[in-house]
């Protein structure tokens, strides 16, 4: 049966290009049946990727059969998951978040989790040599990855191995990294052509923070502006998208990539007080600005509070 190779949904470029690289892995490398599919439609970033590199976009799947043979990559949360992800036969979590519990698998696994910026340069450590053999598209895609997760080695995640790795791949390709990495930002922030509340879920993680349930949403951006300006009406769709979603509240954070910020929005007193308590911030209309506050992961779930 062919295994199928996936990460969370909303699939950013990391959760686009990780199961492309894997799939390649196990097929070429390892001589096993391996198709890489997404649990969504990916952001703009992630669709210039698949053009940039001439990449096939991966099948979108909304559901995965029991027994299904899968690898998880780039999360390891039941909730970025198919609600039925236990009933399928996990074989392998190749990821860099926080344990967080509750997936359960038929037998013993590989588990690889790593404190690095992107699931991408675990993987080319995993690869080692056989790296020879990867086609130029998929190191594009690697490489595409690590700058997007470290947002070109500004975020606070980076460690010096996605730098490296970064470097070395970018030497293979002859690739400038600050040009390609303007052209991937540059697309990223084109929201124009989507909705607010497809923009609340773009890239949004689900998570609880004392008793409450919150959609924290993240927008990287080298143009906040085009975002800003659509205040109103992101706030406005955030009560729909959280009813939808069984959520209790939607946090968007807009982060400015050159300015190294985040703008959170603030629509009601729950989100002011969490901006209080969470960053130490003063925030007395319906915006505040969090200086230094990049990277969701590492600075922004561990410190929300109510």
């Amino acid at each position: 049966m062919t295994t199928q190779v996936f990460g969370h949904k909303s699939p950013d470029t990391d959760s686009t290009g990780s199961p492309i690289i894997w799939a390649w892995y196990l097929n070429q490398i390892k001589g096993e049946d391996a198709v890489p599919v997404l649990l969504g439609e990916p952001n703009t970033e992630a669709a210039f990727m698949l053009e940039r590199w001439s990449l096939d976009k991966p099948r979108i799947v909304s559901d995965i059969s029991a027994g299904t043979p899968v690898v998880i990559v780039d999360t390891n949360n039941p909730a970025e998951l198919p609600d039925a992800i236990n009933e399928t036969d996990i074989r392998a979590i190749i990821d860099h978040h926080k344990l967080v519990g509750g997936l359960e698998t038929k037998g013993p696994i590989d588990i690889r989790i790593e404190p690095v910026a992107c699931t991408a340069t675990i993987m080319y450590k995993m690869i080692g040599d056989d790296m020879a053999q990867m086609p130029t598209a998929v190191k594009g895609a690697m490489l595409s990855c690590i700058l997007s997760d470290t947002l070109e080695f500004r975020s606070p995640t980076t460690t010096q191995e996605d730098t490296a790795i970064a470097h070395a791949l970018a030497k293979d390709l002859d690739i400038d990294i600050a040009a390609y990495a303007a052209e991937m930002f540059a697309a990223k922030s084109d929201v124009s052509g989507f909705s607010e509340a497809e923009l609340l879920r773009m890239d949004s993680k689900e998570y609880a923070v004392e008793g409450k349930q919150f959609r924290v949403s993240v927008l990287e951006t080298t143009s906040p502006a085009q975002v800003l300006a659509r205040k109103d009406a992101l706030i406005a769709a955030m009560p729909g998208v959280a009813a939808e979603d069984g959520a209790d509240q939607v946090l968007l954070f807009v982060v400015d990539i050159l300015q190294e910020e985040a703008t959170l929005l603030v629509p009601n007193d729950l989100v002011r007080g969490m901006a209080e308590k969470s960053f130490g911030a003063t925030a007395t209309g319906d915006t505040v600005v969090l200086p230094g506050i990049m990277s969701r992961k590492k600075q922004i779930i561990p410190n929300l509070k109510i």
